[in-house]
């Protein structure tokens, strides 16, 4: 099974996969309300913005796993993001990205190493995945690196072309 036929759901409960976004390039990003990091959602939805018309999309998985970041329920997280950051980029179900309650995708996603070689577990929130439409992953990005790094421009640019 590909990474884009694995079963989600969105933060609304509805069934969903990656692929059925059909879309050329995903930025999946484990993000929480509550972290020093959060501020990244400003850069993730640029991104959106930006790439939207020429077939791409971030992705938001909400996790609570990093020093319980992401407390809140689904209303109150897609609250939390459309009212302080304008997120118009989907969002998804509250998941476990590391431990035995990981989900399938992270479960895929983590195998793929960062620039230094390093795959393995989600370090803490916002680390990103770049994958193509057919969900071959590209990049992973560590958390610190900030969605409009060069190096992030640079593979999403790359993938749309």
């Amino acid at each position: 099974m590909s990474v884009g036929e694995i079963a989600l759901r969105t933060l609304s409960g509805d069934p969903a996969t990656l692929g059925g976004l059909n879309k050329n390039a995903l930025l999946v990003v484990n993000v929480a309300s509550k972290c020093g990091l959060t501020p990244q959602y400003e850069g993730l939805e640029r991104l959106q913005q930006r790439y939207a018309d020429r077939g791409f999309s971030v992705v938001g998985f909400p996790c609570n796993q990093f020093a319980g970041q992401e407390p809140g329920t689904s209303e109150e997280i897609a609250q939390f993001c459309s009212a302080t950051y304008g997120v118009s980029f989907p969002m998804f179900e509250k998941i476990e990205v590391n431990g035995p309650g990981r989900h399938p995708l992270y479960a895929a996603l983590v195998e793929h190493p960062d620039a230094e070689g390093a795959a393995g577990d989600i370090q803490w929130n916002f680390e990103k995945f770049l994958l193509t439409g057919d969900g071959s992953v590209l990049a992973r990005f560590r958390p610190r690196t900030e969605p409009e790094s060069p190096e992030v421009v640079e593979t999403i640019e790359k993938a749309l072309s």
